[in-house]
């Protein structure tokens, strides 16, 4: 659900650049208030797990859709809304950045539908409201599949809005959001159970870290450093070699575009900060797509001859290299920021 810039007007974008940075500065606030040291080390790995699993697409039975994990349930369940708000909003930083995953005109906007909504109003009005303390693991699932649903759907229904409001696109209100919220629906569910399943995994190692009010002094003060390895273990997992089997379909936001819009192609304005944006972020881009650029393309020996139809699983060293090297960079962005937070206080 990473916006690009094409769907914004300027005015709309930093709108919700303005929003984002509000809710940034006041969770950064709230993180370094809080204080818990435990947040700094596991907030830079679970950023790094995100990004590694943002890669892997599922595919959405007969629709020729997919979808990925948006992660910031997740982040709010283990960290707590506000270092989730600021670990997820890394991530996406990282992928507008360099990968070129989001426009950064809609950069503010993809935080804004991505983190609000499940850290500020998923979470607590859904998640936290059904799960009290001691709750069974069923409990718990069935939270996290119904907050995931709230949180996607009310970013869906953001990403509608904004681009209306915007009106540089021929997309249809009604339309738009006829496509958007039922595909983003069936992403929900998928990523509620994924949430709950890891959630769980996490649970049985440190339920400290899950259900916090009834937490044993002695469990809060035994060492991360198993759980830190076994996350960082199953990022490189992801990020390196399970992103090969991410789903060759379009993802819900390009579905529901290509089907409003009739098949055609919505480019950005090429000129203005359109222009100035796209520009920039083609010299920043490390791995634009998750794959290596053009002229290193270029300049590689063929191992085989082209194919027209993509192939399943696609292995490829650049998905692969994408994932170790984002991962890296959102593990040093966030654990960067956590310490800093933490200095301040």
């Amino acid at each position: 659900m990473h916006m690009a810039d094409a769907l914004l007007s300027p005015a709309v974008g930093a709108t919700m650049w303005a929003a984002t940075g509000v809710a940034l500065a006041w969770s950064a606030r709230r993180v370094r208030v809080q204080g818990d040291d435990r947040i700094v080390p596991l907030m830079g790995v679970l950023g790094a797990f995100v990004f590694a699993a943002q890669m892997i697409n599922f595919s959405i039975p007969a629709t020729g859709s997919s979808g990925h994990l948006g992660g910031g349930l997740l982040l709010a369940i283990l960290l707590g809304p506000h270092a989730a708000f600021v670990a997820i909003a890394s991530v996406l930083t990282v992928q507008a950045l360099f990968f070129a995953d989001g426009g950064l005109l809609a950069l503010g906007a993809n935080v804004f539908n991505l983190g609000v909504f499940p850290c500020f109003v998923a979470y607590p009005l859904v998640y936290r409201a059904l799960v009290g303390a001691g709750a069974s693991g069923r409990r718990i699932a069935v939270a996290a599949v119904l907050a995931a649903v709230m949180g996607l759907e009310l970013g869906a229904l953001g990403v509608v809005l904004q681009t209306v409001a915007s009106g540089i696109t021929s997309l249809s209100l009604s339309t738009f959001a006829l496509l958007m919220l039922p595909i983003h629906l069936a992403i929900g569910l998928v990523e509620g159970l994924a949430t709950a399943a890891v959630v769980l995994f996490i649970r049985r190692a440190r339920p400290d870290l899950v259900d916090r009010s009834a937490a044993a002094p002695a469990a809060a003060a035994r060492s991360l450093r198993p759980l830190l390895a076994s996350l960082l273990a199953a990022t490189v997992l992801t990020g390196g070699a399970l992103s090969w089997f991410a789903s060759p379909q379009p993802d819900g936001l390009e579905w529901s575009i290509e089907h409003a819009a009739g098949g055609a192609e919505l480019p950005a304005p090429d000129t203005g900060v359109h222009h100035w944006l796209a520009r920039l972020q083609a010299r920043v881009a490390l791995l634009p797509d998750y794959a290596l650029p053009a002229s290193a393309q270029a300049a590689a020996p063929a191992a085989a001859p082209k194919q027209d139809a993509p192939t399943w699983p696609a292995v490829d060293a650049g998905t692969s290299l994408a994932g170790v090297v984002g991962g890296a960079i959102t593990l040093a962005l966030v654990r960067v920021a956590a310490l800093l937070l933490r200095r301040r206080r």
